[in-house]
């Protein structure tokens, strides 16, 4: 009862800055919003979250939150548990309701970062999978930095562990494929193959119950033989499955960053042996970047009619690729990291066209705490927003939304930034020695669902927000009437 309470509190104290004037300027900590409407809240336990993931399992909306390190007291069992997975039930999205936590990796204390727990999660049916069983629903997550886990989430009050795919010193943001069972999962490295401290394990999880590896991939550049220039290790992928047979892969986070589009058929069906040859023949594209910048994220947005172009006689649609990158270091203390867009029409020659970036100056962000700059875009393409509007989280600035139907000129259409909690942990000018620190919001993930719902985790331990769009920003989505 006292978390349901907490929980009422939290959505009663941001609505009422909603209510305010949309464009009056951002205080540090007090929350603002434009175009976006807050439905509900929860606490999760005061924990620090990264990936939420939002599935329908019956009549019921499921989100799965995944944690970085840390612990904290389970509401549910009154005992401390290190930071895991939470799993709530968001059908009523004003009521949000604890299910159950899995219990993550214990963290060590590395300043400036979270270890331990269990960021990743992902979900696919059995009904979707190939070789699954029809009647259940899977969760694939990470384990801290060691493994990667498969738990039976039929029954999402009582998950069960499955399987266990094992053997890693580094885990990070993976993905599955839930009408193939391709799974593919950034992990640490054989030191003996790869200079890259980090390549992608590919594994077939059709039958959940029964992991069978396909093959590592990573970049030419990152085999422990290689000389020159070695660009980041892999962040994360995104695959648009064998409907479009594309994998895009984004490597390195605020430095050395590489956008890389991958013939999927060619990836999979390709000899598996790591060798150079081998590495580059599913390669059909790379954005390199510079130095200083990353690739967190590569979202596609592919056959994009460009206002523009309507009255040409070639070219009217176009293909692009988003990519995100990652800002590390607090208080602006980095290059400033933002959401890139390539033309990617022809895919061997990308064209950056456009940037997106929130305005430090007008809200003087870098002062407000904690890290400023951008993190992620969702990974959800719902027809609801695909290709008309994307969301960022931009951690002090909160969630952005960002008009896309001209990815030549996006252009911002709303944002909403929580207002820090009792639980907002502070954020350190200096990590290293914990000195010059403030209490900061720090928008981490977020995420969407096919309802049209928007769902924003928080890094320093804010929790849940689900908000939903209003005004200009809802006209251009793609509600079902």
């Amino acid at each position: 009862m006292a978390s349901t309470i907490r929980n009422t509190c939290l959505a009663a104290t941001a609505l009422a800055f909603v209510a305010g004037a949309a464009d009056a300027k951002i205080l540090p900590g007090k929350g603002a919003a434009k175009n976006v409407r807050l439905l509900g809240t929860h606490d999760l336990a005061a924990r620090s979250a990264y990936q939420p993931t939002i599935h329908k399992q019956g009549d019921r909306w499921i989100a799965y939150i995944g944690h970085h390190g840390g612990r904290s007291v389970n509401p549910l069992t009154g005992k401390e548990e290190e930071n895991g997975v939470s799993i709530l039930d968001v059908t009523d999205v004003k009521k949000p309701k604890l299910l159950f936590h899995i219990p993550g990796e214990k963290g060590a204390v590395v300043p400036g970062r979270e270890t331990g727990g269990a960021q990743m999660t992902r979900v696919c049916d059995g009904a979707t999978l190939p070789k699954g069983d029809k009647g259940k629903t899977y969760l694939l997550r990470t384990f801290g930095e060691s493994a990667n886990e498969i738990f039976d989430v039929t029954n999402p009050e009582k998950p069960e562990r499955i399987a266990v795919i094992s053997g890693f010193k580094s885990t990070h943001k993976n993905f599955w494929e839930c009408d193939t069972g391709v799974a593919y999962l950034p992990g640490s490295a054989d030191p003996a193959v790869w200079r890259a401290s980090r390549v992608t394990h590919i594994y077939d999880l059709s039958d959940p119950a029964r992991p069978v590896k396909i093959r590592e991939f990573g970049l030419p550049e990152q085999k422990a033989d290689a000389k020159g220039y070695n660009p980041g290790q892999i962040h994360g992928p995104i695959s648009t499955g064998p409907q479009g047979n594309r994998v895009f892969f984004g490597y390195g986070t605020n430095a050395r960053g590489v956008g890389q589009i991958v013939d999927r058929e060619k990836l999979l069906k390709g000899a598996p042996e790591p060798t150079v040859e081998n590495l580059r023949a599913p390669e059909v594209g790379r954005i390199t970047l510079p130095e200083f910048m990353g690739a967190h994220t590569t979202f596609p947005l592919y056959d994009v009619a460009v206002p523009n172009f309507v009255h040409d006689k070639v070219g009217q649609k176009r293909n692009f690729v988003v990519v995100v990158d990652e800002n590390n270091v607090t208080v602006c203390g980095e290059h400033r990291q933002m959401a890139m867009f390539f033309d990617v029409t022809d895919e061997r020659r990308p064209l950056g066209v456009s940037t997106y970036d929130v305005k430090e100056t007008d809200d003087n962000f870098c002062a407000h705490g904690g890290r400023f700059g951008s993190h992620a875009s969702q990974e959800n393409m719902t027809p609801i927003f695909l290709k008309k509007l994307m969301f960022f989280s931009w951690f002090n600035a909160g969630m952005r939304v960002v008009d896309v139907r001209d990815p030549y000129n996006p252009r911002e259409v709303g944002y909403y930034i929580p207002p820090v909690t009792k639980n907002t942990d502070k954020r350190c000018a200096d990590e290293v020695n914990n000195t010059d620190c403030k209490i900061a919001i720090q928008t981490n993930n977020m995420e969407v669902d096919d309802r049209g719902y928007i769902y924003i985790v928080d890094r320093a331990n804010t929790g849940l927000s689900i908000v939903e769009l209003t005004g200009a920003a809802r006209a251009l989505a793609n509600y079902p009437k």
